[in-house]
């Protein structure tokens, strides 16, 4: 099984999701599938969008539930990415909606952060969520996919075959760590990271900062996967009351095409399902076919309609 780099919505400064990518729609699903609900409702949808977002929240962010909304604020990093609001349910009548994004934006313009808007289609209300931001000066900058483990045996299957089939590889998890030991295995995976996205050094500080929180945390558990020992794969895994979230997946430009984006993503899905997680999500841009395949590989669907993400632009 090849691989690229696929990552996910990922977690950490200077890997997050851009806001000036162009503007994609997908109309159902992804550009092949309908789409499918697999049996989570709002509320559930909400509790994995709660959860997402308290990962996001560490370290040092701020997460507010509005009653009718959630918040993610950075004090120190005006990023969009680090600053939106998700999980709507606002008033259906035109006037009562108006009165709501109207106390919106005097809180972003309080927050001192461009008004942004992550939309869960389907399960955000009112239904024309989405057409009514556009209306008011949104524009979707670039539309994701929450995925969902919906075959909780592929992963094992993955995991327990690539380590049995090659010698060269392992696989090394990393959790609740300190100290020396914890700035090793920062340093090895946020050279993965840094590699598989590109990224400039000067945003290499922040990432092993994030790392080592990480690290430190009791809800993550980040994965290596060494081949021939190198690091080639990472990814992170967040699980708490009662869910997983898969995020930062990456693979060392020299260790492509082997399958280890698809190794290191298994072994974290199995651990969260051994872990009894409800449900074990992650998210992906929804042009990226060739993630999306991986993913599905491994045992992951997409879950309902692809997420506008809107920002007010001028």
């Amino acid at each position: 099984m090849g691989d690229a780099v696929v990552g996910s919505v990922t977690d950490y400064a200077g890997l997050q999701r851009p806001v000036s990518r162009p503007m994609v729609r997908v109309v159902s699903g992804t550009r092949s599938q309908p789409e499918r609900y697999f049996g989570v409702d709002a509320a559930a949808m909400r509790r994995i969008l709660v959860h997402e977002a308290r990962v996001h929240a560490v370290p040092g962010r701020e997460l507010r539930d509005l009653g009718d909304a959630l918040l993610v604020h950075d004090p120190r990093d005006r990023d969009p990415f680090w600053n939106r609001v998700e999980a709507i349910r606002w008033p259906v009548e035109p006037a009562a909606f108006d009165r709501r994004l109207d106390e919106l934006m005097v809180q972003f313009a309080t927050l001192e952060r461009r008004p942004h808007v992550w939309a869960s289609p389907g399960y955000d209300s009112p239904d024309d969520l989405v057409a009514r931001l556009v209306g008011a000066g949104f524009e979707d900058v670039g539309a994701g996919l929450v995925m969902i483990l919906v075959d909780a045996d592929a992963p094992r299957s993955i995991t327990r075959d690539a380590v049995a089939a090659n010698d060269d590889v392992t696989i090394e998890r990393f959790a609740r760590m300190s100290g020396e030991p914890a700035e090793r295995a920062a340093a090895d995976v946020v050279d993965v990271l840094l590699d598989a996205f590109g990224v400039e050094e000067s945003r290499g500080a922040a990432i092993r900062a994030e790392t080592m929180a990480s690290l430190r945390h009791p809800w993550f558990t980040h994965y290596l996967v060494r081949w021939r020992g190198e690091p080639a794969a990472a990814a992170r895994r967040a699980t708490f009351d009662g869910l997983s979230y898969v995020s930062s997946v990456g693979t060392a430009p020299a260790a492509r095409g082997r399958g280890f984006a698809g190794l290191v993503t298994a072994a974290a899905a199995a651990d969260a399902v051994d872990a009894g997680s409800d449900h074990v999500s992650l998210g992906v841009f929804a042009e990226n076919e060739r993630a999306i395949r991986l993913y599905r590989r491994v045992g992951f669907e997409v879950l309902g309609r692809p997420a506008p993400d809107l920002l007010l632009i001028g």
